[in-house]
This record gives C-alpha cells, structure tokens and sequence, in this order.
C-alpha cells in the first residue's frame, strides 16, 4: 500500500562518537580461552571499544551528536522528537531520549527510546521517516547508542569476543523535495527470540528457563541461520518496493554482527563485498549503532559521496529486521 506524503524527509547530518578505551584480541586472550587468529578466522573482530566504568548509553549518545553539530553547523535546540535506539539504557527510566532532550536543551521535543536491538538503527529511521512524511513533526534527532561491554559475559568466549560500544546520530529533517528514504521493509520472526535475549523481569520465555542473569545470551548458530536466510530476501524486496535492483544499489551497509555473516548474506544476495561496509573491525558488534558507525567511515574515507543509493538492513534479537534504501543527499 502506498501512502501520500505530505512531506519529504531528508537526512541533513551525522554524527558518531566511540570510547577511548580499545579492547584487543590480545586482551580477550588473557581472559578467556581463545586466540587473535580464531577470532578473526570467525568473526573478522580485531579490536572493540569500551565504555570507562562511570561511562553509559547517555553519554556516548551526546557525544555522537556534539559531534554531529561540530561536523555539520547543526543546532539541534529546535528539534521536535528524540528518538534512541538502544538495548542498554542507563536505566529502565527515565529514557536516554529524555536526557538528551535535557541536555540540549530540545524544550519543545517530545523523547521516546525504542527497543528493536541491532535493528534499532534501521527501526528509528523508518519512524523519522513516518513522523515526517505525515506531517506531524519537522526535525528528529534519531540517536543509536550501546554499551554492550556492560552486559556481556567476559567468561563466554562464544559472546565476549563479539561487542563493543559505540553511538551515532541522525538529524532528519522536513524537506520540499529530494527526501532521503525511497522504500523500507521492516519483519519479525518473535518466535526465535530464545536464540538471542537478556533475562530480565521474567525468567521464562515461553515454556524456556532463561539464564544469563541479565547478561548477553546467544545461540550463534541459529541467528546465524536466520540471518542469512532472511536478510537476503529483505534486500530484494526494499529495492523491488522502489523499483529498483541490487545493481542499482551504490553501498550496502548492514548490520555488523560478525564478518563471515556478512559474506554469507553477500553470496546469497548476489551484491559484492567490496561495495560492502561495516564497522566491526575496529568496533565490533556495537548492536544498534554498528550501522551508522560504518557509514559515517564509509563518508570519512570518501567511499561515499552525495547521490549514493544505500541500502541499510539491520537484524538481530527479537527476531526482527528492518532495510532502508536511501539516496545519500545530506
């Protein structure tokens, strides 16, 4: 179903923002039973970034966007909705959403946090998008931000090799035309979420005991599945929605969960690696904020240039997954 827009939203700004401390895998060796070379054979995870003790989520959020302001000459005082993505607020409430709109002093804008894991990026966008296009809000500030380092198991060595934190912003804003976002494709699989989840309130998930003690839980090997299967086909069906092709398509950028992952979703899709970015090298798997993390390197380094056609696509727990294809028009 197609719905008229009585605006267009275009992405004007981006911001990103890691901690100082750098996690190697020679660090994680002295922790766990593992080496550099099993890690990058399994994963292509060199090193990850970690939050200081007294750092959290809200921390890295306004770091991301000071530094969206500082590259871009934006103010953000005027921004009418704040919306971040993460898994790993500083506390259940108030939201990050809300300290950011405190902190900048956003008087006028409404705050909301949104759980979609490491789809949250991807999730947030498509909101903006929404939200604008219908005409109900002019400037949102989407902000992805984790510190996955606070709720990892450093005594598995499957999931403490995998995370980092990290952040990244977005300004999005009304525009009279040349809008950002051509098509979206947004699923859930609810029944795969024992494979990948957090303990929290409830100890059960259905008729499963959950463990972890509020700590990352993962069956690698079915999110794996999952994800190579499902992601494939979601990149279809965002390009065919725009009537488009893969061919079409400048910079895929999914979500860094794991290298040979992201392979896989390449073979099966048909689009190349080297048109392909990702932020996990050096970052890790920073859950929500992988995805503008990797572009915002993808813009430094020059790869990517006004008039890109992007495709986003992120996935992880819940199961769900959210793919945008934008036009790169800042």
């Amino acid at each position: 179903m197609s719905l008229e827009r009585k605006s267009s939203a275009r992405i004007t700004a981006i911001g990103t923002y890691v901690p100082q401390r750098i996690m190697t895998n020679s660090d994680l060796e002295q922790m766990v039973d593992t080496s550099n070379e099993w890690i990058v054979q399994r994963t292509g995870i060199h090193e990850r970034r970690i939050a200081a003790e007294d750092q959290y989520t809200s921390d890295l959020a306004i770091a991301a966007v000071e530094n969206l302001m500082q590259t871009w000459g934006k103010d953000v005082s005027d921004v009418d909705l704040v919306l971040v993505s993460t898994t790993t607020p500083d506390y259940p409430f108030p939201s990050v959403a809300s300290k950011l709109q405190a902190h900048f002093g956003m008087t006028h804008a409404g705050a909301l946090d949104l759980n979609a894991t490491c789809a949250g990026f991807t999730y947030a966008l498509h909101l903006a998008d929404g939200m604008i296009s219908a005409g109900l809000h002019r400037r949102i500030l989407v902000v992805a931000a984790e510190t996955m380092s606070k709720v990892t198991d450093y005594t598995d060595r499957t999931t403490c090799i995998l995370f980092g934190d990290g952040a990244g912003a977005m300004l999005v804003e009304a525009a009279p035309a040349h809008g950002s976002f051509l098509s979206a494709n947004v699923g859930a699989k609810g029944e795969g979420g024992i494979h990948v989840y957090r303990s929290g309130l409830s100890s059960r998930m259905g008729d499963h005991e959950l463990a972890g003690n509020g700590l990352i839980v993962q069956n690698g090997r079915e999110v794996y599945k999952w994800a190579v299967t499902t992601v494939p086909k979601g990149m279809q069906a965002v390009v065919e929605k725009a009537g488009k092709s893969l061919d079409d398509v400048d910079w895929f950028i999914p979500h860094s969960a794991n290298l040979r992952m992201i392979e896989s979703i390449c073979e099966k899709s048909g689009f190349p690696m080297e048109k392909t970015l990702y932020s996990l090298k050096y970052y890790g798997n920073t859950s929500a904020a992988t995805i503008p993390l990797a572009l915002h390197l993808g813009i430094r380094d020059g790869r990517v240039k006004p008039g890109d056609t992007l495709l986003l696509y992120g996935f992880g727990g819940g199961l769900v997954h959210a793919g945008l294809l934008l036009s790169w028009n800042p």
